[in-house]
């Protein structure tokens, strides 16, 4: 079994910036997903397609699909796939908003960004009758903030945020997301907390009842207050605060839950009192696709139960997929506590969505709690 560490969500200041200007041009950062106007006219797709004569190019993050996808495509579909990789949602998105012909056909981004690529007219509304399989999702996976309904976007993993911790080495277990911004005496220097945009502003923004797609000034300007009063008692670690956990040089993390390496003694995760967020990672079909009935075969096929199911029992992500969680070995769900977790408590979390032009908020608000001394 292979826990592969991504880096998926480390940003790229530049790139957000001039992505926010460029999806702000086609109405970015609204909360309404309904696929615009532009893509009224998407094409009128072949359900007997002969896929053989297709072929599709899907970019995702390295190790987030099996080994042997390729040939279990070929077998399957009779469909040439190649897999292109990107180490993160900057990187995809910048190659999918030049406004040249990437070639790709199917990309996997996190959530907020298949909401900003839908709202730039980048995206191929989806064709539910070219993929059956979506009746093996969860009813919960259609009421995902950034595309209710998953009208462009079918979500591929989620998960949400919490604290990871050593139960043996704390001695009260958390319970609030005050714990990691102010911890006890005993474990200062011993907290760990992302820096990633969205994820580094989220135990303050919960702590302080705020949403996490806030855009007010005032509402960020208390939050950047709180991260600098706890920054001189936590490290920022966005990769290895597993490891940390596991050696003792941490006691209590920020972690999303599918890291947290609940497999070792006295390593729990926990969700604060207060919240958190609810994160998915998706699959969308790309407007330029010329290859758009086998495109939509692929992510049907993806969304078979013993497919979906590898990502879970894989990278340990929860999928939204009643029929592959269900197959899941029972031992894996018990080592695992977070796949434990039901779509309704997740969908207890506040849905990450994009932000538009609001998004280079997130982006300062990081930079300066980083460059404060």
């Amino acid at each position: 079994m292979s826990r592969v560490r991504y880096t998926r969500r480390l940003p790229a200041v530049a790139l957000a910036a001039g992505l926010a200007l460029a999806v702000s041009a086609c109405g970015g950062g609204s909360t309404n997903t309904a696929a615009p106007e532009a893509s009224a006219s998407s094409a009128q797709l072949d359900p007997n397609a002969d896929l053989s004569k297709q072929s599709i190019t899907i970019s995702v993050w390295p190790g987030y699909t099996p080994e042997d996808l390729v040939k279990r495509v070929k077998d399957r579909l009779k469909t040439e796939l190649k897999i292109t990789l990107h180490d993160t949602n900057e990187i995809i998105m910048g190659k999918l908003t030049t406004g040249a012909d990437t070639g790709l056909d199917v990309a996997f981004v996190s959530g907020q960004y298949a909401q900003a690529l839908n709202e730039a007219g980048l995206l191929e509304p989806l064709h539910p009758e070219l993929i059956p399989n979506l009746s093996n999702l969860y009813p919960e996976a259609k009421e995902l903030a950034y595309d209710k309904g998953n009208v462009f976007s079918v979500p591929y993993t989620w998960g949400t945020t919490g604290i990871c911790y050593r139960s043996d080495l704390v001695k009260t277990p958390p319970t609030s997301w005050n714990d990691i911004l102010d911890p006890p005496a005993d474990a200062k220097k011993k907290v760990t907390m992302m820096t990633t945009e969205r994820w580094l502003a989220l135990p303050a923004i919960k702590a302080l009842g705020l949403s996490v797609n806030t855009r007010s000034d005032e509402d960020l300007a208390k939050v950047k207050a709180k991260l600098l009063e706890a920054k001189p008692n936590v490290f920022y670690d966005d990769v290895t605060f597993g490891d940390r956990l596991k050696t003792g040089e941490a006691v209590m993390v920020e972690a999303w839950d599918g890291w947290c390496p609940t497999t070792e003694k006295n390593i729990e995760f926990m969700v604060p009192k207060e919240g958190s967020d609810l994160w998915a990672d998706t699959m969308v079909v790309l407007k330029s696709s010329k290859n758009k009935e086998a495109a939509h075969a692929f992510i049907n096929f993806i969304l078979d139960p013993e497919i979906h199911g590898w990502a879970a029992e894989n990278i340990l992500y929860k999928v939204p997929n009643k029929a592959a969680m269900d197959a899941l070995p029972a031992k894996l769900k018990e080592e695992n506590v977070p796949l434990q977790m039901t779509p309704s408590q997740l969908l207890a979390g506040e849905s990450i969505i994009d932000l538009g032009e609001d998004s280079a908020k997130f982006t300062r608000l990081q930079t300066e709690v980083k460059a404060a001394q």
